[in-house]
């Protein structure tokens, strides 16, 4: 049984440990935190596809126990006036296989965790990686505490920031994808709203968004095309502050928007859109990386954590199936460089605002296709 040692216990990594358990490899998951609550601030959607690859690994439950559902999408413009409202792709899915999701960044990381904990996956906190040593007939990793772990393939999934990737492409960086996101929680918002839904709203200085949970929070996202924030003023910069620089450019519409971000007090939250460079490397040797260490994507297309997702169960597959490591994982970056990069781009065109940028020459997977590479029965080395 081959030993895999997974570096990140986020989104990617913590899937791909189970998906790698189940099946039949030794892996443990070493996590820089010493909580699961990291980045607890945050919230995403996970879409139909993010859910149908937590149901190949038997994770749906343990997900859709956290946050809410979301059945329909209303779109509005600057005017306030409604563009469209449509139910989301599996809204009818009675067994919650397919419906998008809402929910805080770090309750997906804490259910994920403590799901394959339950199963008998190993699972460190506290372990931060600081190198990676590549030997002959396996690769080892050493952490901060002067510990070490040897394994026959290190997956790397330590986010952005990646220090698994810096071991082999350290000249690869993420780069600003062209939007500052400002995102919060309020529970004194000036709208009434069903819950189930989420609003996008096309305003003339900012992309907005908004859905409300069963307990009457609004979950909101702001998204402002423009020159990045100051490192200091990112770094040192207060709700206050925040407030003060998107209420005047939300103004500008006559939608809701303006409105729930005066109503938030102190849950609010900017960051900068990233993204990876097409084309960049993704393994070398016993070395791979997934997940936004490899291909982070602006967060334009809410896409994100249903890629990494997607990524864990690949990869799983191309391990069990593939004759050998190398060949699969060629196979594994076959079936998804295609796909993850689309993403990237198109993402990026829509944070600039900017549809000519050029994009992978590669098409990415048809539907029917992505089906085939997630579903657990199917032998992924015949589809490469």
């Amino acid at each position: 049984m081959a030993r895999i040692i997974v570096i990140g216990g986020g989104t990617a990594g913590t899937a791909a440990g189970l998906a790698l358990h189940k099946a039949g490899f030794e892996v443990t998951v070493y996590e820089a935190h010493p909580t699961a609550a990291e980045d607890i601030g945050a919230f995403l959607t996970l879409a139909s596809n993010g859910i149908r690859a937590l149901a190949q690994i038997d994770a749906s439950d343990a997900v859709t126990a956290a946050g809410f559902p979301l059945a329909t999408l209303r779109v509005l413009d600057g005017t306030g006036a409604e563009l469209a409202n449509r139910p989301l792709t599996g809204a009818e899915s009675d067994d919650g296989l397919l419906r998008y999701r809402c929910l805080r960044r770090g309750e997906l990381n804490a259910a994920l965790q403590t799901e394959a904990v339950r199963r008998g996956v190993g699972l460190r906190h506290g372990a931060r990686l600081v190198s990676v040593e590549e030997g002959p007939d396996a690769v080892t990793a050493h952490f901060a505490d002067g510990s070490t772990a040897t394994g026959d393939l290190l997956v790397g999934a330590d986010g952005l920031h990646s220090t698994v990737r810096r071991s082999f492409a350290p000249a690869t960086r993420p780069v600003y994808a062209g939007e500052q996101v400002f995102y919060g929680y309020t529970t004194e918002a000036p709208v009434t709203e069903e819950t189930g839904r989420i609003t996008l709203m096309r305003g003339s200085a900012a992309a907005f968004g908004y859905a409300v949970s069963p307990a009457g929070e609004t979950y909101w996202f702001a998204r402002v095309t423009g020159e990045p924030l100051p490192t200091e003023e990112l770094a040192k910069g207060t709700p206050d502050r925040w407030r003060e620089l998107l209420v005047p450019l939300l103004r500008e519409d006559a939608t809701p928007a303006a409105g729930i971000v005066a109503a938030t007090a102190d849950r609010l939250m900017v960051t900068h859109a990233t993204e990876m460079p097409l084309g960049a490397p993704w393994r070398a040797g016993r070395v791979l990386i997934i997940g936004d260490a490899a291909h982070a994507a602006s967060p334009a297309t809410g896409q994100g954590a249903s890629m990494a997702l997607e990524d864990a169960v690949v990869l799983a597959k191309a391990l069990r199936d593939a004759p050998d490591v190398e060949r699969a994982l060629t196979a594994y970056e076959a079936l998804r460089r295609p796909r993850v990069e689309h993403n990237i781009a198109v993402s990026g065109q829509i944070s600039r605002r900017d549809d000519t940028r050029p994009g992978p020459t590669t098409p990415p997977p048809t539907d029917d296709e992505l089906l085939r590479h997630l579903e657990w029965n199917a032998d992924v080395w015949t589809q490469v």
